[in-house]
């Protein structure tokens, strides 16, 4: 283990992540709302840290390995979140304990939009930027941005790209070298923002709001700057664009740069997972939808159908913006909404839950073995359109299902142990370890009510769910450390 390279890129990327502190004191000063001196002491704080981390071993050209590109992924990722929790923790308008700071830093970073706070629209305007910036840069990956600025400062990155980068096949690239690749999902994702930004603006919200609001929506993040969510500004018009950019930002990213670079939309309807993407939310929408017109009848049908498609895109999207309160909806909807999370977005995608490709490669190997039974000789590949998949990749696939299953268990259990009745606990751990936020039971409007034991549960499930278990669960293995 390179450990003084380890110490170099941690000090370097904690001095870079200081300079997002900066902006919320332009709005503090902007906006007049007298909070600029709680991101001024978050600023010097991570700096200084950065520095001093840094200064001893900055002389240090070693090469990164693959293993040195995992602990720095995780240990980044639990560092920033905890020094991203310092302008929250130092401001006198939230007065939030550090494990309610740590939380809703976390929450942020890793998209998941689950929150400890209240009184939302009595926050400084600078405080609730912050949280929407957070989720912005946590969104495609703090460390994606790190790779293309990395080279600059003397570090290669395709170690930290990988350990990053979610899904089940982690090399492909979209350009040849790692650094354009980073830019250019960094572009797509830019593009997508301001084009949200846009549509909200057009659609009937300030500037502010708007800007806020398509940083939580192409993160997939969830954060709002109202208590009522998206439900606060009571327009089909917002409502509809939010579903649209929902629905793009799930989508793997490599197809939106394919889409530009090509001028051209058929990558996306020959792409399997896009397609099996497509048809989950289509089904999903329409048994919601379907449900909720049994139940409430035919007296607002527009406005049933939008909440119907709003919290199924949300929901399944692992956003977690709400026009409603869909835990009080009847019947089996609640639980329908909090199991579709599990499935999630496309990979290469900003959204979270276990991923659209998993589960398809999970359908046709059980597919195949249906037809092993009948055919016991026969040599079957899994295929993805034309292509066979590699059985590494199938049993790295199943590997991810057996930890997944074994963690959520280990983590319900662990919630439940805190106090927590059956349907809270669950769906806490669905709503962190999915990164969807919003949950059932006592989570249904905030965690603030859960014990700092169980909050730092949460904590730990949002990082798993973040870097996709293995990132973090590699770490504690003898093969890891072992030389």
């Amino acid at each position: 283990m390179n450990w003084t390279v380890v110490q170099r890129i941690l000090g370097l990327l904690l001095m870079i992540f200081s300079l997002t502190m900066l902006p919320p004191i332009a709005f503090s000063i902007y906006y007049d709302d007298h909070s600029w001196l709680p991101f001024v002491e978050g600023f010097g704080l991570t700096v200084a840290a950065g520095f001093f981390c840094w200064l001893p071993v900055h002389r240090s050209r070693k090469d990164l390995r693959l293993r040195d590109g995992f602990l720095v992924v995780a240990a980044f990722w639990t560092v920033l979140g905890t020094f991203g929790a310092a302008p929250l923790y130092f401001s006198d308008a939230l007065s939030l304990s550090f494990t309610d700071a740590v939380f809703e830093s976390m929450s942020g970073l890793t998209t998941t939009g689950a929150t400890v706070l209240t009184g939302l629209d009595e926050l400084p305007l600078s405080i609730l930027y912050y949280r929407q910036q957070l989720q912005w840069l946590g969104g495609m990956g703090i460390i994606v941005l790190a790779v293309a600025v990395l080279p600059m400062l003397g570090v290669g990155g395709m170690q930290l790209y990988r350990a990053e980068t979610p899904g089940p096949v982690k090399d492909t690239k979209l350009t040849p070298r790692i650094t354009e690749t980073a830019k250019a999902l960094w572009y797509v994702y830019l593009a997508f923002t301001i084009t949200c930004m846009v549509g909200y603006r057009i659609a009937g919200m300030g500037w502010f709001d708007a800007l806020c609001h398509a940083f939580s929506t192409v993160a997939i993040g969830g954060f709002s700057t109202h208590d009522m969510s998206i439900a606060h500004f009571d327009s089909a018009s917002i409502d509809l664009i939010a579903v649209f950019f929902m629905f793009v930002a799930g989508i793997n990213f490599s197809l939106h740069f394919f889409a530009w670079r090509y001028v051209s939309i058929k990558h996306y309807f020959q792409d399997q997972e896009f397609r099996a993407y497509s048809i989950i939310l289509i089904v999903l929408s329409t048994v919601v939808i379907a449900s909720l017109y049994l139940y409430r009848g035919f007296a607002d049908p527009f406005d049933t159908f939008l909440d119907g498609l709003f919290q199924s895109v949300s929901i399944a999207t692992t956003t977690g913006f709400t026009t409603e309160n869909f835990a009080i909806w009847p019947a089996a909807l609640p639980a329908l909404l909090i199991f579709a999370s599990f499935i999630g977005g496309s990979a290469g995608s900003t959204a979270g839950g276990i991923k659209v490709i998993r589960w398809l490669l999970v359908y046709k190997q059980g597919v195949r073995e249906i037809a092993r039974l009948v055919h016991p000789s026969a040599e079957i590949p899994v295929k993805l359109g034309n292509k066979a998949v590699p059985s590494r990749v199938v049993e790295a696939v199943w590997g991810f299902f057996s930890v997944y299953i074994i963690v959520f268990g280990l983590m319900l259990l662990a919630m439940m142990s805190t106090g927590l009745d059956q349907v809270t606990a669950f769906s806490a751990v669905a709503a962190t370890l999915n990164n969807l936020g919003p949950g059932l039971g006592g989570v249904a409007s905030g965690f603030m009510d859960l014990t700092d034991a169980a909050k730092w549960i949460s904590v730990a499930g949002m990082l798993l769910g973040r870097l996709e278990i293995f990132t973090l669960l590699v770490l504690i293995t003898p093969t890891f450390w072992r030389t």
